[in-house]
């Protein structure tokens, strides 16, 4: 028998660190984030040597814990493993199925896609991340950007909910809502806010606008 999926957390707005881009140590950047109103944060520092990204990981899930937060790791499983409740965000190309296995059927554990990549064979993930929907200026010059309508076929095309990446603001969650993401993923939009609790607050008053009531399933 099936086992569920594991619900997105609420609100499914994901926030993905980069502590290059932020004002502040990841740890304050994380804290902000959560005061307004993040429910859901990855851990995305891949030139950190394991041990500290480890150590960091189980740091941002103590600071989530005490706000209901889900917090995870881009790309280090091992990592997951070690954190209880961690979720584990895979790049495109892994295997899901491998990291299930490992991980059990109660994490949350999703995948990166973009422009081109074949969105069918990921129903053991959780969610799909497709990117950019916009340009970037976290990452100038990466795309193309695939715009709504490549959100939209990219919803079609999934067996899983969609996570809109990639230029979102907050104008952006009622287009991405209408094309049928199921949430939104931001990073330097909050990471190099000078006010990064209000930044996200923002991003969640827009969200819970667009959704009366609140789902995420």
């Amino acid at each position: 028998m099936k086992l569920p999926r594991p619900a997105l957390p609420d609100p499914p707005l994901l926030v993905i660190t980069d502590r290059h881009q932020a004002r502040r140590p990841l740890e304050e950047m994380a804290e902000a984030a959560f005061a307004g109103g993040c429910r859901w944060l990855s851990l995305r520092e891949k030139d950190l040597d394991t041990g500290e990204r480890r150590r960091l990981l189980r740091r941002l899930a103590e600071i989530g814990a005490a706000w209901g937060a889900t917090v995870g790791v881009h790309d280090d499983l091992a990592a997951a493993e070690a954190v209880p409740g961690a979720a584990l965000h895979l790049p495109a190309g892994a295997s899901v199925a491998a990291a299930r296995r490992a991980l059990g059927a109660g994490r949350l554990i999703g995948i990166s896609t973009h422009a081109g990549d074949a969105l069918a064979g990921h129903d053991e993930a959780d969610y799909v991340t497709i990117s950019p929907i916009r340009p970037s200026a976290s990452k100038p010059g990466y795309g193309p950007a695939i715009g709504l309508a490549g959100l939209r076929e990219a919803v079609r095309c999934s067996s899983v909910p969609v996570i809109a990446l990639g230029g979102i603001g907050p104008p952006d969650i009622a287009p991405c809502l209408t094309a049928g993401a199921a949430g939104v993923a931001v990073m330097g939009g909050v990471m190099s806010a000078a006010d990064p609790q209000s930044a996200l607050a923002a991003l969640v008053r827009e969200w819970r606008t667009e959704v009366r009531p609140t789902g995420s399933g």
